[in-house]
């Protein structure tokens, strides 16, 4: 799997680039919200339209949990994708990916110890819980469906 790295800017904000986003397994990852099934449906649409991605998902890189992108996992599994697109963020240390609660949602408050948590066990926060504020917008990509139906070979040390 590439290494996840964070290009950092003249004011030290965060800034993610393409070089960032990484092709991981569907099966590694972990969600910890439901999704509302007509907005998977119109994104479902969009994206066979589109015949890829064309925005990463927002993954943990220790756990695999989701932390946004649920819908767009919720397709891969629907079109039996092996892989998605993902920029992996060490989410309990990172101090500029803030969490919230969406109104409504019946919570106060919720840390991401919780949402760890939750991703981790078998059940899952009612749709629209947890509000992630990201520090950067994720890069504009395009992942063709075809490469994201396969998984890669398998290769040894030397690459043979």
């Amino acid at each position: 799997m590439k290494k996840h790295y964070v290009n950092r800017q003249r004011d030290n904000s965060m800034s993610w680039a393409e070089d960032d986003v990484q092709l991981v397994p569907v099966a590694w990852l972990k969600v910890h919200e439901e999704i509302k099934p007509k907005n998977r449906d119109k994104l479902l649409e969009m994206t066979k339209k589109w015949g890829g991605y064309t925005k990463p998902l927002i993954v943990d890189k220790r756990t695999g949990a989701i932390l946004d992108g649920h819908h767009r996992h919720s397709i891969a599994v629907l079109l039996g994708l092996k892989r998605v697109p993902a920029v992996c963020v060490d989410y309990l240390e990172d101090d500029s990916i803030q969490l919230g609660v969406w109104p409504a949602c019946g919570l106060d408050s919720l840390t991401k110890q919780e949402v760890i948590a939750m991703s981790l066990s078998d059940e899952v926060f009612p749709p629209k819980t947890s509000r992630h504020t990201l520090p950067d917008e994720t890069p504009p990509i395009f992942v063709p469906l075809e490469t994201l139906a396969v998984l890669p070979p398998l290769t040894g040390p030397d690459a043979s």
